[in-house]
């Protein structure tokens, strides 16, 4: 029976069912800012309890934030997230929470699992599988969980766990749900969003539900922190497979279910079989009055859609959350400073968006024209900072030096960087951040300049390759013209001499961009890609431009997750290695 859609009365109806009243609370949670966290907590909390909530859950580590990191190594941290969930214990009187904390134990730490009810802790479960791989590191804090654990209320029995104890299925999950151990699994997650993430985390929780024939009621976290970005998308799963209640992606809301049991008979388990029991107070257990509920609406998502959304998140957490208000970023007329333009608009809005002009001798009219074009379609401000007279200025300093010699690189890099110096003089003075445009497949292969256009505080675009670039730019478009159309049919080109294109220095974007997959995301070997249209050589000397920036890449600012294998955690590779086969 769909939860959320029967209104009840009694606890036990006539076919023997017990309705329990489940809330997921996906919240954006601070990482170190206990305060904020906490009073998030109380008032989803008291929102709760007001609705009649049985059973309420919150994110993995709701009271530090996710992922702390080396936080965690600081005692001072881990006592005060102590003391602040001590503060919030009181605020669940009345009924059941689950909520995510980092419990000190002696000399260890745990990725924990607080259970409060009626106003006390009644005890806590530990995450037991620490994944170790990607962009997390656990085993580097954490010690794991010795069992698993489980508590009874209204004779519905409920299991614990947490994020990737549910991703392998031979795991604590399966203990918990064997010979129907428990009823209900509950999953409290801090999942990372990338493209393609929900569906197959969607897909894996109605397997696990099925596999281990319970309900499911999963929790994921919301916001952004620093590189990551998390989607949502709490859900309800019956032991069928079948979604019950889901919650939308990229914002905060509470998803409230009423879950219709019959509980399990329960057989007896093996004396090997640990697993660590609780009871709540007797009073929770008692017949109830619910409040009826308003029919949750779900608002499925594009994929393209999805990452933009989660771009535009990422955005504003990483400005807000690190004391920013404003943003200021250089408008070449180019594709991928429109589309980092109209991300920062939509996260922080037209107000609080600078773009500036810098045109040299080799910048085109059209380029001009169309940054004003779409400066005007966002409603942003702009500057205008010619830089001619700066370049000859460096042209006189470096005359003697560099005479005798053919104008090529250096010149053309010392454009980007006198436009880099120019938009970080602004955010000193303004206490604006810079933002980058460089996209995922002009970052891979080092065309980029360091000190130049790499120079900011934040690279919305980093991790999304071209011809995402140009699939987002059209999607946002489909309604009304934000991005001008002349700004995506034209050729891409830096502009830093007469005549330049992209394709003077590098494949087209529709042929690089499967060799950066193949040989970034999937790990292959250029000797085992095969693009139709390069040759051999061509794919060889794309592996070599990607090794050999690995020091451009180590130096470059933030950006948001959006593929699988982003630079950073999840791509670890040392700038210094002998250059041998790729």
């Amino acid at each position: 029976m769909p939860a959320g859609h029967k209104k009840s009365k009694k606890i036990i109806n006539n076919v023997g069912q017990i309705v329990l009243r489940i809330a997921m609370t996906q919240i954006n949670s601070r990482v170190g800012d206990f305060n904020y966290n906490a009073n998030k907590i109380k008032d989803q909390l008291k929102r709760a309890s007001k609705m009649g909530v049985d059973v309420v859950i919150f994110p993995e580590l709701a009271v530090t934030g996710y992922p702390p990191e080396d936080l965690l190594l600081k005692e001072s941290f881990l006592k005060q997230g102590q003391r602040v969930l001590e503060k919030i214990i009181p605020h669940s009187k009345g009924l059941t929470a689950v909520i995510g904390f980092a419990e000190k134990k002696g000399k260890g730490i745990y990725n924990s699992a607080a259970l409060l009810s009626d106003g006390k802790h009644i005890g806590s479960g530990r995450k037991m599988l620490l994944p170790n791989y990607g962009v997390f590191d656990e085993k580097r804090y954490f010690l794991e969980g010795d069992m698993p654990a489980r508590f009874l209320l209204k004779n519905v029995t409920l299991g614990i766990t947490i994020c990737e104890d549910i991703w392998e299925e031979s795991g604590p999950g399966k203990v918990l749900c064997e010979k129907g151990a428990v009823d209900l699994l509950l999953n409290i997650s801090s999942s990372p969003f990338h493209k393609g993430k929900g569906y197959i985390r969607k897909k894996m929780i109605q397997q696990r539900a099925q596999s281990y024939s319970s309900y499911i009621a999963y929790v994921n976290l919301v916001g952004g922190q620093d590189e990551l970005v998390f989607d949502g998308q709490s859900m309800i799963v019956a032991p069928d497979g079948k979604i019950l209640d889901q919650g939308n992606s990229f914002i905060e809301e509470m998803v409230v279910s009423d879950l219709f049991i019959t509980p399990k008979l329960k057989k007896k388990l093996s004396p090997k079989t640990k697993i660590r029991s609780f009871r709540v107070p007797a009073a929770l257990s008692k017949w109830k009055n619910y409040p009826p509920l308003t029919t949750p609406v779900y608002l499925k998502k594009q994929e393209v859609e999805d990452v933009f959304s989660a771009l535009v998140l990422g955005t504003r957490d990483y400005i807000y959350k690190n004391g920013f208000s404003k943003v200021v970023l250089g408008l070449s007329g180019g594709i991928d400073s429109a589309l980092t333009a109209a991300i920062a608009t939509k996260a922080l809005g037209q107000q609080n968006v600078i773009g500036v002009l810098m045109p040299s001798p080799y910048s085109s009219e059209g380029s001009i024209r169309d940054s004003l074009h779409l400066a005007k379609n966002l409603g942003i401000k702009t500057l205008r900072l010619p830089i001619e007279k700066a370049m000859k200025a460096y042209d006189k300093i470096l005359g003697k030096i560099f005479s005798g010699t053919t104008s090529g690189l250096a010149e053309e890099n010392l454009q980007a960087r006198i436009r880099g110096n120019l938009l970080m003089a602004l955010s000193n003075k303004k206490g604006w951040m810079v933002l980058t445009t460089g996209n995922k497949s002009e970052i891979s292969v080092g065309y980029c300049t360091l000190y130049g256009d790499m120079a900011g505080g934040f690279a919305v675009i980093k991790d999304v390759p071209k011809v995402w670039v140009y699939k987002i730019s059209r999607w946002l478009n489909n309604e009304q013209e934000i991005i001008p159309k002349s700004i995506i049919i034209k050729e891409p080109s830096a502009e830093l001499r007469p005549g330049q294109k992209d394709t003077d220095s590098l494949p087209p974007y529709d042929l690089l961009d499967p060799i950066l997959l193949k040989y970034i995301e999937k790990d292959k070997s250029s000797d085992e890609i095969k693009i139709s249209g390069l040759s051999s050589a061509d794919i060889k000397r794309v592996a070599k431009l990607v090794d050999a920036s690995e020091h451009k890449r180590r130096q470059g600012p933030p950006g948001v997750k959006i593929t699988p294998k982003a630079f950073g955690k999840d791509r670890r590779f040392p700038i210094t290695i002998r250059r041998g086969d790729n």
